[in-house]
């Protein structure tokens, strides 16, 4: 279905019965990221799969106001008020991962129950900050550029995403389809108004956090590791989880396993850590 908010058209997929449980894709996807799992999480929750502004079927603006993720937060807090849900739980990977704990922190008060798959609160130092940015525009420059099947070509040959390689090939034809799907505009957009360099560091915020949270993160992606194992020293009500086996994208490398510990973890609270 599509829902307008301030003059953009959001593309919104909703499954299942229960408590609301909103996911959000990350940076190149798309509402299918989550679809699969409809059987698993929509036998116990109502899941709500928004289009992030700027890819799939949502509007991809010029202004790049509109992308900061702090607006995109804002967004995503109407788009719940129109619908008509009022608490939920709230699952974001990797760029969506951002974009979760920017509204958690906005909104405290929506959030039952967080949980960030290879997230980051943003980066501490401004210097840091800084330099992403630029290296975030030139990306963005080459999108344009470029066009998108180019960029889909470097994207997936970058080491974040390299444990992807052992899929099968039915499963990374699939992720560049979707890939391919978004439009250049969007996905520069994205870089330039919601990229790491341009939110805001969260690291401070997150003492403030008060819901229950779960870290996800895949034993290869070391980086992403790190980050979480300094995250869940700060978020007073959390848990942190290692999927070895598995690096970023751990939805697609372990599709079973993390369908599981979702469900666990929304159901009971509690989650395994015998992996």
């Amino acid at each position: 279905m599509k829902v307008k908010i301030d003059k953009v058209d959001y593309h919104v997929e909703m499954c299942g019965n229960g408590n609301p449980l909103v996911l959000l894709h990350g940076f190149t996807g798309d509402s299918s990221t989550w679809t699969s799992f409809c059987p698993v999480w929509g036998s116990h929750s109502q899941l709500v799969m928004p289009d992030i502004i700027g890819h799939g079927k949502t509007d991809s603006p010029e202004a790049i106001e509109r992308y900061r993720i702090e607006r995109a937060a804002s967004d995503i807090k109407h788009l719940l008020d129109k619908i008509g849900l009022e608490q939920i739980d709230l699952l974001g990977y990797s760029m969506g991962g951002r974009l979760a704990l920017t509204f958690a922190v906005q909104f405290p008060e929506r959030v039952r129950k967080l949980i960030l798959e290879s997230a980051s609160p943003g980066l501490e130092s401004q210097e840091e900050r800084l330099e992403r940015q630029l290296k975030d525009g030139e990306l963005a420059q080459f999108i344009m550029e470029q066009g998108i099947a180019k960029f889909v070509d470097y994207w997936e040959n970058i080491p974040l995403f390299s444990s992807l390689d052992n899929l099968p090939d039915t499963v990374k034809e699939k992720i560049r389809s979707q890939r391919l799907s978004n439009c250049s505009k969007g996905l520069a957009n994205s870089l330039l108004g919601m990229g790491t360099g341009s939110q805001p560091s969260w690291w401070q915020e997150l003492n403030r956090l008060t819901c229950e949270a779960l870290l996800i993160t895949g034993g290869k992606d070391k980086k992403f590791c790190n980050i979480a194992e300094q995250m869940q020293k700060r978020i007073k009500n959390s848990k942190w989880m290692i999927i070895n086996g598995c690096g970023h994208a751990i939805h697609v490398e372990d599709k079973e396993k993390f369908g599981t510990i979702i469900s666990d973890f929304l159901n009971k609270g509690g989650v395994s850590f015998d992996s």
